[in-house]
């Protein structure tokens, strides 16, 4: 651990700014992550690890408008500012918090800024990400990284629940260039039990956009908690008023951690949660985990004349004719996302 700079003093207490949980961090205790630390008045937060470091292609992470067909190295830490009972990545993310998960602790790997990044480039990576636990409470460690990668030439880009401040999207706006946000519900109520809340959710997909970072959202759609028609019209309706260009990822639940007493979503669920998307007029509506089994919507069309621009299968590209300015061979209408390394 090192010195973290993402808090105010408040009361004799530090104040926690990396997250929406602005945590009143008093001597001697830790935030709601459990990995931000008041140490004699000095707040500690996580520093020179990861828990995981891997090569994926981006579109896993996923991210349908960003490079794809580039490979992303993925690094991740340890703790979560959410309790969320389906989280698919539990043991890291619930560290500290759930006895079952003291395994990752075994998985913890030092490592510096420069290592990471020259991992990075000698597996052929254009990106550096930040996942599998929650980034925003590591992120003056993602900065860290994120110099080191930006001077090598690579993009970075956030994995997040999107429980973000202001504060900490400023400090990580000169070096994201992409973030990948959950909008998991749109009750709040439901939010507040996974450890959250709605409006702060929605408020960093505005802000992230407003500030120029490539937004991507994600829903995982779960079945008698988040899959209602009402449920999925007010998510869809939400992101179109923000811009129709945001790719909505509709992704299928499978049981995991405490949620064991839930079917799967079936690809019908799915079809549906995107048909909605689409009626709601996003131009860019995908489905995700059931590779093959749903249709059209695993591709990429012109929202102007229909043109397919990318096949995908799963995370494999079969063909893309999108062109490197970002736009239809066949009307020139102008495509959404980051399709050049250097733009």
């Amino acid at each position: 651990m090192q010195p973290g700079w993402l808090f105010e003093e408040a009361d004799g207490a530090l104040r926690c700014t990396a997250c929406g949980q602005r945590c009143l961090i008093r001597p001697g205790k830790r935030g709601i992550c459990q990995m931000r630390v008041n140490k004699n008045g000095q707040l500690q937060v996580p520093w020179g690890y990861v828990a995981a470091a891997n090569v994926d292609p981006i579109e896993k992470k996923p991210f349908m408008h960003f490079l794809p067909g580039s490979s992303a190295l993925t690094f991740g830490m340890l703790g979560c500012n959410f309790h969320c009972d389906f989280c698919q990545n539990w043991v890291s993310s619930q560290a500290l918090r759930d006895p079952a998960s003291e395994s990752s602790l075994r998985y913890i790997q030092e490592i510096s800024p420069r290592d990471l990044a020259r991992f990075a480039v000698n597996s052929g990576a254009q990106i550096i990400a930040s996942s599998y636990n929650e980034p925003l409470i590591t992120t003056e460690w993602a900065i860290e990284i994120f110099k080191t990668a930006k001077d090598n030439g690579l993009k970075c880009v956030y994995v997040s629940n999107g429980f973000a401040t202001p504060e900490a999207l400023l400090a990580l706006q000169p070096y994201l260039d992409g973030y990948k946000i959950d909008l998991k519900t749109m009750t709040d109520e439901k939010y507040r039990s996974l450890g959250g809340n709605l409006q702060v959710v929605q408020d960093t997909i505005q802000r992230a956009h407003d500030l120029g970072m490539w937004v991507e959202v994600v829903t995982l759609v779960i079945p008698d908690f988040n899959d209602s028609n009402e449920e999925l019209w007010d998510t869809a309706r939400y992101l179109s008023t923000i811009s129709r260009d945001i790719p909505w990822h509709v992704t299928a639940f499978y049981p995991t951690y405490k949620h064991l007493g839930v079917d799967r979503t079936s690809a019908d669920t799915i079809q549906r949660a995107a048909e909605i998307g689409q009626e709601a007029g996003l131009r860019y509506v995908y489905a995700g985990n059931l590779p093959g089994r749903v249709g059209s919507l695993e591709n990429t069309y012109c929202p102007h004349c229909q043109t397919l621009l990318i096949e995908r299968t799963g995370y494999a590209l079969k063909q893309i004719s999108i062109t490197n300015e970002g736009t239809c061979p066949h009307c020139g209408e102008k495509i959404a996302g980051v399709w050049a390394l250097h733009s």
